[in-house]
Parts: structure tokens; C-alpha cells; sequence
């Protein structure tokens, strides 16, 4: 399972870095994504990174503002946020992925369900 951590208030325009640490497996060999999910709306994808060759993909609308990385020797995966924007408001969790395309294509569907944590909040106003 996940502890993701680094939540919290911000202004607009503020940057955040949200830690997701796994607790009892090791990370090495899974792909990991970040998922949010805001008031009355659904779970979504918002980026993953792959095991192997540590490539990254984004949402859409975030694309230029956060950055995924992952730091196996501390069994960690973060996501850099910049530029926050209100919309961005949500509860961030992390979880791995077991195939590659559902990584590549965000599949909320795809995460397996075990790694869930229970999640940050990250709360973007003036």
C-alpha cells in the first residue's frame, strides 16, 4: 500500500510536491500513476511514470506544469506541481499500474486496487 504525503493550501500560481512511499512491496519492477479526485467528481488519471525506462505521461491539462519522478532506492514516486491552478483542487492519491497501457493511457480502471492510499489534499484558492 501507498502513504502519499506533501498535500496541503496554496495560491494560485504555487507549487506543491506530493511524496507517495510504498509500504511492504518494493516499486522496482511496477509502473506508478497519480490519480485526483475532486468534490462530486470522478477519479482521474493525472500522470504515471514506467518502471523500466522511466518514461512519463501526463493529463492534458497538466502537461507543462507537473513533473513525475520516481526514486526506487527510497521506494518513493513524487509529483512536482507548479503553476496551480483552483481546478487543480482534489485529493491526490498513487497507485501501481500492472500493464504498461493502462499507464500510458491513465486508466483510472487499471490501477490495481490493493495499493491505494488514502490520499492528500491539495487545496488551490485565493
Amino acid at each position: 500500500q501507498f502513504v502519499e504525503s506533501g498535500g496541503g493550501s496554496v495560491q494560485p500560481g504555487g507549487s506543491l510536491r506530493l511524496s507517495c512511499v510504498a509500504s511492504g512491496f518494493s516499486l522496482n519492477y511496477y509502473s506508478i500513476g497519480w490519480f485526483r479526485q475532486a468534490p462530486g467528481k470522478e477519479r482521474e488519471g493525472v500522470s504515471c511514470i514506467s518502471d523500466s525506462d522511466r518514461r512519463t505521461y501526463y493529463l492534458d491539462s497538466v502537461k507543462g506544469r507537473f513533473t513525475i519522478s520516481r526514486d526506487n532506492a527510497k521506494n518513493t514516486v513524487y509529483l512536482q506541481m507548479d503553476n496551480l491552478s483552483p481546478e487543480d483542487t482534489a485529493v491526490y492519491y498513487c497507485a501501481t499500474y500492472r500493464i504498461l497501457t493502462d499507464c500510458i493511457l491513465l486508466k483510472v480502471d487499471g490501477a490495481d486496487l490493493d495499493s491505494w492510499g488514502q490520499g492528500t489534499q491539495v487545496t488551490v484558492s485565493s
